[in-house]
């Protein structure tokens, strides 16, 4: 190679980069596709804490990354949020509850404080890695029931990165469904060909899909309203849609 051409490639611009919070589950699996699509290469985070389902999560998560051709794929294994406990999705001693989608209770899936955990976890990942921003796929639907999925806390928490990162680091916080609906999402994934036969996202079992608890039900309906048969197993297939 000649010395003009080697000056000439370090002047290309780096490529945009993203750490994106890859549970394995369809909204985190729609937003690693949607960092992509704006043109940020990906590198993955995926964290384990104790959740019920959290080797089909990981396997999922692994899979998401090599098919989004994902620059890294970190897994952070956690205990503290299960040893906390008080939530059904850690604590064995809780029941995970059956799907109540008319319900504006916080459900018992709700894990106190999860986000600002991951979200703290992805900020450090991705300083270390010179990313310009954090993707999670948080939507309105999480946080009619989860206070950590509000707009008000991600916003809340963008100010806390800028405090707290060093001078010249630039993160921004995206979250890019905050006020879509699962429907939504399930429609942006499919026009962006997202491999939802990869993700995973029933609070209860490993295999097949239980079909009735809140992720479960969420996301049978959002298929069913867009008129796409979700291509994982479930247990059952109840209709969540109005005849």
């Amino acid at each position: 190679m000649s010395d003009n051409s080697a000056a000439a490639s370090t002047d290309e611009p780096t490529a945009k980069r993203a750490a994106v919070l890859l549970s394995g589950g369809m909204d985190s699996a729609t937003a690693a596709a949607e960092a992509r699509d704006r043109g940020y290469e990906l590198y993955a985070l995926h964290t384990s804490y104790g959740q019920r389902t959290e080797d089909r999560e990981l396997e999922c998560a692994r899979r998401l990354a090599d098919e989004f051709d994902a620059a890294d794929f970190l897994r952070i294994e956690t205990g503290h949020l299960s040893a906390i406990g008080a939530s059904s999705l850690t604590d064995e001693e809780l029941a995970v509850a059956d799907a109540d989608l008319e319900s504006e209770e916080i459900p018992s899936s709700y894990v106190p404080f999860r986000n600002a955990n991951l979200l703290a976890m992805a900020v450090s990942y991705a300083e270390a890695n010179d990313c310009d921003a954090v993707f999670i796929g948080a939507h309105s639907e999480d946080f009619s029931g989860y206070p950590d999925c509000r707009p008000e806390f991600f916003e809340a928490f963008e100010t806390v990165v800028d405090v707290g990162t060093k001078p010249e680091t630039e993160i921004a916080i995206e979250a890019p469904f905050v006020e879509w609906s699962k429907t939504d999402i399930a429609d942006r994934g499919v026009e962006l060909e997202v491999p939802y036969e990869h993700t995973w996202s029933c609070y209860r079992e490993n295999e097949p899909a239980c079909g009735t608890c809140d992720a479960c039900a969420l996301r049978l309906q959002a298929f069913q309203r867009i008129g796409v048969r979700d291509p994982i197993e479930y247990e059952e297939r109840p209709s969540y849609v109005d005849d």
